[in-house]
């Protein structure tokens, strides 16, 4: 076969890591990102009408149902994950994040017509599976489209609206959950409409969003990529951005067929072991520590501090904020500092911040108002570590089993500390003791504080380097020409 067959020399990653910020950027933040806000809508959800699903004559849950209720989420979540990254890494990242969203929109939408337990875990397991396997899909995409100076604080950001949907969950369950308006068994229904309805909203924005010019030159759709990439230029010159003429480093590439699974191990597992333990590491220590506290959220309110069910919401509120705030106020410093610092950092903050909540807790001399400022605090930290776990998954492996990759860690990571989560810390409350409550608090710190020590030690500083100098595609033959 002749060399030019079999092998094509691209700038293509360079062009794309060089862009201004442009509506391009905001476009694909919009549509993609907002994956995680209806993530934080779901679990806010779950968590806002734990008491609801108590009380509904329907339904009639006890505490340690509406934690398998949440863990069956998180099931769902981790195997939606590992189905749909495969199919992203094989079939492409646009096609993937239709089809996943299309998952979501049908099983939260059904979860509103939930007839009994039963049902109701299996629609909860479909939801997870449509937001895990948009984790894969669109984790992949926004890294491959964001330029590398910024892609740590963007990426961060991003996984911060969370929080925005965590608020608008906290915020819709105050109105739908209160008698005045509406019946216990009608309000909790209606909550779950309000992904469908946001759902549909994006499905829409997402045909703005071209498929991942990085992805379509490792399977040999050059001419499809180069035309994507002149497109986003075009825009940005439009608006009156010139761009420098320099040559901009390439890569010689070589055609080659999807990776097989032994590959895909191999080069996880064995070229980049290090790599997977960090990664593993740190999802399976936020997985546990959010979920665990997350999804009980409302149960420690309302049976520790007599907080009636259907103001959860109001407390909620304020945690979502400072959430929020974290990744979006902390993100920049990850592209300053750096990857390893920040994230140990963050990390080690989070656990020792949680052991000192803890002690309070189980002390008992916290309400519930101040229970909400120290978890506030705590999470502010938390929140911009658990959102890194994410970007060192999704930065530091080869970009043809990147999206696999993110979600084949996503439910490990998931499956070890957060389906285990809800259902340890429902048992736990049902116990009503402070002092169970507050060892699953000091478990989760551990946790951490051994994440931030592996950080520390051996992660990688991919901080505004492109994604082909952290992790050569497998594609590449000889490097940067």
């Amino acid at each position: 076969m002749p060399e030019s067959a079999t092998f094509h020399t691209s700038d293509l990653p360079s062009r794309l890591d060089r862009l201004p910020w442009s509506r391009f950027h905001t476009r694909v933040v919009i549509a993609l990102g907002i994956t995680w806000l209806l993530d934080g809508l779901e679990v806010t959800l779950a968590g806002a009408v734990a008491g609801a699903l108590k009380q509904s004559p329907v339904l009639q849950l006890t505490n340690a149902q509406v934690g398998i209720a949440s863990s069956a989420y998180l099931v769902g979540a981790v195997l939606g994950a590992l189905l749909f990254g495969w199919m992203t890494d094989r079939l492409g990242r646009r096609k993937l994040f239709f089809i996943t969203l299309g998952v979501y929109i049908s099983a939260t939408l059904a979860t509103a017509f939930s007839w009994n337990f039963a049902s109701l875990v299996v629609f909860r397991a479909l939801t997870g599976a449509g937001i895990g396997g948009e984790y894969a899909a669109i984790n992949s995409t926004i890294q491959e489209l964001t330029p590398a100076r910024v892609r740590g604080w963007t990426d961060l950001a991003i996984n911060g609206t969370f929080w925005v949907g965590a608020a608008l969950g906290a915020g819709a369950s105050l109105w739908l959950l209160d008698p005045a308006h509406m019946s216990v068994d009608t309000g909790w229904r209606l909550c779950f409409f309000i992904g469908a309805a946001l759902g549909l909203v994006i499905l829409v924005m997402r045909f703005w969003i071209p498929e991942s010019p990085r992805w379509l030159i490792t399977r040999g759709r050059h001419e499809e990529a180069q035309a994507i990439v002149c497109d986003i230029e075009s825009e940005i010159t439009a608006r009156g951005h010139c761009f420098d003429t320099a040559p901009l480093p390439a890569l010689r590439l070589r055609s080659r067929g999807h990776p097989r699974l032994l590959e895909v191990a191999r080069v996880l597992f064995v070229q980049h072991r290090r790599r997977a333990l960090v990664g593993l590491v740190l999802m399976v220590a936020q997985a546990f520590f959010y979920n665990a506290i997350f999804f009980t959220y409302a149960l420690v309110l309302t049976d520790f501090y007599d907080v009636p069910a259907t103001k959860v919401g109001t407390y909620l509120l304020p945690f979502a904020l400072g959430n929020f705030l974290g990744p979006l106020l902390l993100g920049r410093l990850f592209d300053v500092i750096g990857r390893r610092t920040m994230i140990a950092a963050t990390y080690a903050i989070s656990g020792v911040l949680l052991l000192a909540s803890g002690a309070l807790f189980k002390a008992g001399v916290l309400d519930g108002t101040t229970q909400t400022i120290a978890w506030t605090v705590v999470f502010f930290f938390a929140s911009a570590a658990a959102s890194s776990a994410y970007l060192t998954v999704s930065e530091t492996f080869p970009l043809e089993v990147r999206a696999l990759a993110i979600a084949l860690f996503y439910a490990v990571g998931t499956g070890l500390g957060g389906v285990a989560g809800p259902a340890l810390f429902g048992w736990l409350i049902d116990t009503h003791s402070r002092g169970a409550v507050f060892g699953g608090y000091a478990f989760g710190a551990v946790l951490m504080l051994l994440a931030a020590a592996v950080q520390a030690c051996w992660g990688t500083a991919a901080e505004r380097k492109p994604l082909e100098h952290v992790a050569a595609p497998l594609s590449v033959n000889d490097g940067p020409v």
